[in-house]
């Protein structure tokens, strides 16, 4: 239990003996207190005066002399300003926390709470490469996937390959007419690169015709339909779902290109699943929950033939489910795998990691899920996440301004080894040690960098920012850990020591502090499937000990008894880097 459960406790049951009332953590609040001020957290009372009938600097009097004389394992000094309980915690207990935990690497992580969670996350088009919005989505993912695992919860990473519908038969089309039988093999591509390659060739074709079409007096959306490209296309999407064997093939054929190309890119970036799904096998249970919708008065049918729900009621708008002639939209194949989900694995909670534009249609698809009266609906939650943009503005597929994934991931290495081969710190290592040690920096800062901005908000990626050493970046927290390996590879921790209690110097109470609030943290970053949480608290811990170790020495400390202390705080310090950095996905180096 963390020090600030323990005074919540504490300050229940002595207000329940000073005044013989039953009291609840809901009747005051409990924050750390103001740097300018005496104390580590503060009581507010205000709340109790109507109550007590009393004041409050007479409320906190009472309570700091009861909790002080009856928690001295707790509490060692209070002070009262202008109404607030300002408590000192005594060094015996931070002291404890160090000793107990400084030697555990899993400090911080919580056992078993029984619970499932089933998390969706990458779920890539199988028409295009991976691109910078794909790391944000897949590192946001896996780190949410890690944190919630670290409290407790069982796990299930899974994907959806987005592998059919019209943008797969806009690839194909193109290929057929432009490619001449090449593939990635024959090109020397990698085959999500190829495939893409034909569907941009798409677009620039679509785009004349149309021009074209617009010339004759057409309107643009008109235009849109009626070209020629977009035509074959959309004949092509009826005959797959009508099964057309030489169109299947052809659709088998390119997506394992696809696969094979998605593969290098996981490996590369460290992303991993548990069970891969495919809507193309998703949407035939989809259509089927459409048709007993119909049956059952959830969904409507149309003129022409479509299926829809009406939400208005609910807020929203008619959404279609089935088109006129009968092929299945997005929402069609999101409810067969809510349902195949939930069969599969019977779980709390099904995460979508998805980016805010889908905001809407996750919202149709939990009601829609509810209607239907499926199992699955009620543990429906969207982990909606801001886009990324460059300096430059947003990214388009179609217009080539997409800043690809693997493309990416290579620059930031060989930024990274520019930079730290002009600082000239690579004696010592080999090449396979340096080839490790620059793709360890250039992910960690991808990962960290796309991290530590809250997940609901839209960012802007600057690789140079993302690897300064000096900023709030991931190479930043590595260096200070790899900064204190070297120390304790000169000085270990004598483990037969026996540490006496003694007062703690400031800058070493800010870090146990700090490691103290760890597990508290892992729990807040898992409420809010946050992994910006993490990402600020590693930075602030490295920060901190930066601090100390520049005021305080630890191989010429005063006497033993603090050298052993500040070992045990240098080794605890880095447990919980490390800790904090897995949980991003990023790995630290022990020498940098």
């Amino acid at each position: 239990m963390a020090i600030v459960q323990h005074l919540q406790q504490a300050v229940i049951e002595s207000l329940g003996k000073l005044y013989g009332s039953t009291f609840t953590e809901k009747d005051f609040q409990v924050n750390q207190t103001k740097p300018e001020f005496e104390g580590d957290y503060t009581v507010v009372m205000f709340a109790l005066v109507k109550q007590l009938k009393k004041s409050p600097d007479a409320i906190g009097s009472e309570l700091g002399e009861h909790l002080t004389a009856n928690y001295p394992q707790y509490f060692s000094a209070y002070n009262i300003i202008k109404g607030f309980l300002n408590l000192t915690v005594s060094d015996h207990y931070w002291q404890g926390v160090l000793l107990e935990n400084y030697e555990n690497p899993a400090y911080g992580r919580k056992p078993s709470n029984g619970q499932r969670v089933v998390i969706e996350y990458s779920s890539p088009n199988t028409n295009k490469p991976l691109h910078l919005g794909h790391l944000r989505n897949n590192f946001l993912g896996w780190s949410t996937a890690e944190i919630l695992k670290a409290n407790g919860y069982e796990i299930i990473k899974t994907c959806i390959a987005n592998d059919r519908g019209i943008h797969i038969c806009k690839s194909m089309v193109s290929w057929l007419e432009f490619a001449n039988g090449a593939t990635p093999q024959s090109t020397g591509t990698k085959g999500d690169h190829f495939v893409g390659d034909y569907y941009v060739m798409f677009g620039d074709v679509q785009k004349k015709q149309m021009a074209e079409l617009m010339e004759k007096g057409m309107s643009k959306e008109e235009a849109e339909k009626e070209a020629p490209i977009m035509k074959a296309a959309q004949q092509m999407l009826v005959d797959w779902e009508a099964g057309k064997p030489d169109v299947m093939e052809l659709w088998r054929r390119m997506n394992s290109w696809v696969y094979e190309g998605f593969d290098i890119t996981y490996q590369r970036i460290g992303t991993d699943f548990d069970k891969v799904y495919y809507e193309s096998e998703t949407y035939i249970l989809g259509k089927k929950l459409v048709e007993q919708g119909l049956q059952k008065g959830v969904f409507f049918q149309k003129e022409d033939g479509s299926v829809w729900i009406d939400l208005t009621a609910d807020g929203l708008d008619e959404k279609i489910v089935q088109r006129r002639d009968g092929t299945s939209v997005y929402i069609t194949q999101d409810i067969g795998l809510a349902v195949e989900k939930y069969e599969q694995y019977k779980y709390d909670q099904s995460i979508y990691v998805v980016a805010d534009e889908q905001n809407y249609h996750f919202k149709v698809l939990k009601l829609i899920c509810q209607k239907l009266g499926l199992p699955s609906a009620d543990g429906i939650y969207h982990l909606s996440y801001g886009m990324v943009e460059l300096p430059t503005g947003r990214m388009k597929t179609r217009e080539g301004t997409v800043v690809d994934a693997d493309d990416l991931v290579d620059e930031i290495v060989k930024v990274v080894e520019k930079h730290t081969e002009e600082l000239g710190k690579v004696e010592g290592f080999t090449t396979d040690e340096l080839k490790d040690l620059y793709d360890t920096i250039g992910l960690g800062a991808l990962k960290f960098y796309l991290l530590r901005v809250d997940p609901k908000k839209r960012m802007i990626f600057n690789p140079e920012e993302s690897i300064d050493i000096h900023g709030f970046t991931g190479p930043f927290v590595q260096y200070s850990y790899a900064r204190i390996k070297s120390i304790l590879r000169k000085e270990g921790v004598d483990v037969n020591y026996k540490l006496e209690l003694s007062p703690l110097l400031k800058h070493e109470k800010d870090i146990v502090v700090m490691l103290e609030q760890y597990p508290g943290i892992i729990a807040e970053a898992a409420k809010e499937h946050n992994p910006s949480v993490i990402a600020s608290f590693a930075f602030q811990l490295a920060q901190a000990f930066n601090s100390f170790y520049n005021v305080h020495s630890i191989a010429n400390a005063e006497n033993e008894e603090k050298k052993q202390l500040r070992l045990r705080l240098a080794v605890m310090t880095s447990n919980v880097l490390k800790s904090a950095m897995h949980l991003l996905g990023a790995r630290v180096p022990e020498r940098m």
